[in-house]
């Protein structure tokens, strides 16, 4: 009798108030493969409208590929309070739509996710993408948002241990 193998789908979010990049990566056994990856833009509008749009477009890809579980960047300190302000409205709505999902959501700071792509948390965008490339066998490098996404689905996957 043959036994089914659970296959878990992880959401990564990487949040942003105009660009917001998100990677999906199905996990089976010891197998994770790439699904999709790519940007909610919400670069048109004033912030509740832009806020309006990343809730849209988390929910959107919610239901159309029924992920397991999201895995989002924590807030980091930014340049300015302004700055921190928007990243958290952004990564707030991201949270309520992966919610309202149903979905349990974890967190992760851009160190950890560095740290477990690079072996510093201190990587570079650049080392962080390629990383991504190779683990994932991707023909080219994704665009940077969708990356820092696929990074941070990465790190779930490594730090869960789902694939044992």
């Amino acid at each position: 009798m043959s036994q089914m193998i659970e296959q878990r789908l992880v959401l990564g979010i990487d949040p942003g108030s105009r660009r917001t990049g998100y990677g999906l990566l199905a996990v089976r056994e010891r197998s994770v493969e790439y699904v999709a990856s790519g940007c909610i833009k919400a670069e048109i509008g004033d912030m509740p409208q832009r806020l309006g749009i990343i809730y849209r477009g988390v929910s959107e890809l919610i239901g159309q590929f029924n992920p397991t579980e999201l895995a989002i960047e924590e807030v980091f300190l930014a340049k300015n309070a302004s700055s921190a302000l928007k990243l958290g409205q952004a990564r707030g709505v991201a949270i309520a739509a992966a919610v309202a999902g149903e979905l349990p959501v974890h967190e992760y700071a851009a160190k950890r996710v560095k740290q477990s792509l690079v072996g510093t948390g201190r990587g570079s965008k650049e080392q962080v993408a390629h990383m991504v490339r190779i683990l994932l066998k991707l023909p080219g490098a994704p665009q940077a948002d969708a990356a820092d996404a696929l990074a941070i689905a990465l790190c779930h996957v490594n730090t869960c241990q789902l694939v044992s």
